[in-house]
């Protein structure tokens, strides 16, 4: 069974940090792009970060850029997102997916998790 698991969710007050990890399983992990997505509430589901599949290519939101860092670990099958300076804005719910490329439109993304939520907040 392909599945995706995200964790390390939860709330952080402005400037805190907060990691997130997505362990996947079922799949061919090393030859897959990984990203993250976020959905703020009542906004559409947006791009955050993607991962190449050997970990050599990034690309972020603007919004996010210099604050956020997404890694990975092919032997751990796990993608992790580091977010650091957070901001009331970055509150969302936090998706895990998965691609046979490097891209940032989910429509490119065939495998996704459950999500997990992001709270920031003073």
């Amino acid at each position: 069974q392909v599945q995706l698991v995200e964790s390390g969710g939860g709330s952080a007050q402005p400037g805190d940090s907060l990691r997130l990890s997505c362990v996947a399983s079922g799949l061919d992990f090393a030859n897959y792009g990984m990203a993250w997505f976020r959905q703020a509430p009542d906004k559409e589901r947006e791009f955050a970060a993607v991962i190449s599949w050997n970990g050599y290519s990034t690309r972020y939101l603007d919004a996010v850029q210099g604050r956020f860092t997404i890694s990975r670990d092919n032997v751990k099958n796990t993608v992790y997102l580091q977010m650091n300076n957070l901001k009331p804005e970055d509150t969302a719910v936090y998706y895990c997916a998965a691609a046979r490329q490097f891209a940032t439109s989910e429509k490119y993304y065939d495998v996704w998790g459950q999500g997990t939520q992001v709270t920031v907040s003073s």
